[in-house]
């Protein structure tokens, strides 16, 4: 039992009932007015990626992986990669695999690491949209997110959001 314990203990603080309830509202109003956009402008925004975003910025948003600059930055790096990925190799499963190990290291590499951009060049090489598109949709989408988070943040119980530059 005691060679389970790393893999069953919780290393998160618990936190409070309202922090919780806020940050769970915060994500319903953010996912929301991404909905709200895309069915407005016909534009495919509700990707799978955000979803995990908003669980960052709503849940961890004093984490280095939520910040914007890693938001942004992730998923351009990302998006970029899985659209030369989809241009010269479309279709081509392994081409999507290796984007994402290389997606990592640039991302590590530029201090900009935002795991749910992980799955972008899979989206790009096999999913349904023109990658030019999904380029497009997957910055607008994190767009409207970190906008609504950092208004978020402002209700209390406060959170500082974005963090001051250390």
């Amino acid at each position: 039992m005691r060679q389970l314990m790393p893999y069953i203990a919780r290393h998160e603080a618990k936190g409070s009932y309202l922090g919780h309830v806020k940050s769970g509202l915060g994500a319903v109003v953010a996912m929301t007015v991404v909905g709200a956009l895309a069915a407005w402008t016909h534009f495919p925004l509700l990707l799978a990626p955000l979803g995990a975003t908003a669980v960052l910025l709503f849940a961890q948003p004093a984490s280095a992986l939520a910040q914007p600059a890693n938001v942004f930055g992730g998923y351009a790096v990302s998006a970029l990669l899985g659209l030369l990925a989809a241009l010269f190799w479309p279709g081509e499963w392994p081409a999507a695999t290796i984007c994402v190990g290389i997606a990592i290291a640039a991302m590590l590499a530029l201090r900009v690491t935002h795991p749910p951009a992980g799955g972008v060049p899979l989206l790009a090489v096999a999913g349904p949209l023109a990658p030019t598109t999904l380029f497009g949709a997957i910055l607008a989408g994190a767009g409207c997110l970190v906008a609504v988070a950092v208004l978020h943040h402002w209700i209390p119980p406060r959170v500082s959001y974005p963090r001051p530059a250390e």
